[in-house]
């Protein structure tokens, strides 16, 4: 089992910054996919960023050149750096990560956090 605690969001204006932090319960060294998702109104979940346990690194193209996934390993917290903001960034991001036991995959979710860009 794993808990994931979303922290760092809030208002920011076009063209600001945020850091999104992803806090886990336990260890990530073993965890196979951390990834970022943003959902908003009246819109479908989709995924942002996702970083892999050897480092693997995928962008949405919405966010490509703007924000930057990291994950340290010793402090159990995968990180979103959110730079040159857009009013469409708005949205509630959510952390998740994937675990395979050795016979089945496990998947964990965390509440979410809201971001808004406005001016």
């Amino acid at each position: 089992q794993v808990q994931l605690v979303e922290s760092g969001g809030g208002l920011a204006q076009p063209g600001g910054s945020l850091r999104l932090s992803c806090a886990a319960s336990r260890s990530i060294f073993s965890i196979n996919n951390m990834a970022w998702h943003r959902q908003a109104p009246g819109k479908k979940r989709d995924v942002v960023a996702s970083i892999t346990s050897s480092g693997i690194i995928n962008y949405a193209d919405a966010v490509k050149g703007r924000f930057t996934i990291s994950r340290d390993n010793a402090k159990n917290t995968v990180y979103l750096q959110m730079n040159s903001l857009k009013h469409e960034d708005t949205a509630v991001y959510y952390c998740s990560a994937d675990s395979y036991d050795g016979s089945k995959w496990h998947n964990y979710w965390g509440q979410g956090t809201q971001v808004t860009v406005s001016s």
